[in-house]
């Protein structure tokens, strides 16, 4: 069965981008964010009430699917973000947001729940943090063409990463500083080759 790495951390702080590099370094598979092509997404930027259950549903069942594909695999799988974070930070958030209704809210969760319950927790979780003026600064920079969380989303988006990864204690995790501008993260994966090393031989 393979094994899963999710890159977890705020919007704009540049979790494909490490996944992506950090697939360089080795023999892995990956299972990356499909930001335009979900069914919903254009909908939902457009119209958020209407179409947030059925964006977080799609949302859901794509990263269940992902993590599937990857445990019946051989290789190492990386996520950038991932099923946890999709639900557990931008469901919560839309919900506090109020795109979501109380009761639609707790479908999410529901679907969410059944879903972990069948599919075993990453077996590694990077969480990438930096200065949140750091993280709005690349959020504001970055060339996407469509965005649903907000520049003034992101500190709550922090406080939940927080709460959430503070409560984890079925992967261990791996929190790398990425505040220095380091395009591509050559410097910092370099940095961190030795702890990551540690994660994959001790499996």
């Amino acid at each position: 069965m393979g094994k899963l790495i999710t890159i977890v951390g705020n919007s704009g702080i540049g979790k494909t981008t490490f996944a992506q590099q950090l697939c360089h370094l080795g023999p892995f598979s990956t299972g990356l964010e499909q930001h335009v092509e979900r069914s919903f997404q254009v909908l939902f930027s457009q119209d958020l009430l209407r179409y947030a259950l059925a964006n977080q549903i799609d949302y859901l069942l794509f990263r269940a699917e992902q993590e599937r594909a990857i445990r019946q695999g051989e290789l190492t799988g990386v996520m950038d973000g991932g099923l946890d974070q999709d639900f557990i930070v931008f469901t919560r958030l839309f919900y506090r947001r109020g795109y979501l209704t109380e009761a639609e809210y707790r479908l999410c969760e529901r679907m969410y729940r059944f879903i972990r319950q069948g599919l075993p927790p990453p077996d590694l979780i990077i969480r990438l943090v930096a200065p949140l003026e750091v993280i709005a600064a690349r959020y504001a920079r970055r060339s996407r063409g469509l965005e649903i969380a907000r520049i003034e989303d992101l500190e709550e988006m922090e406080h939940l990463l927080d709460d959430w990864l503070g409560a984890v204690t079925d992967s261990p995790i791996l929190t790398i500083d990425v505040s220095d501008d380091d395009p591509g993260y050559i410097r910092v994966l370099g940095e961190v080759g030795p702890a990551l090393n540690y994660h994959l031989n001790n499996w």
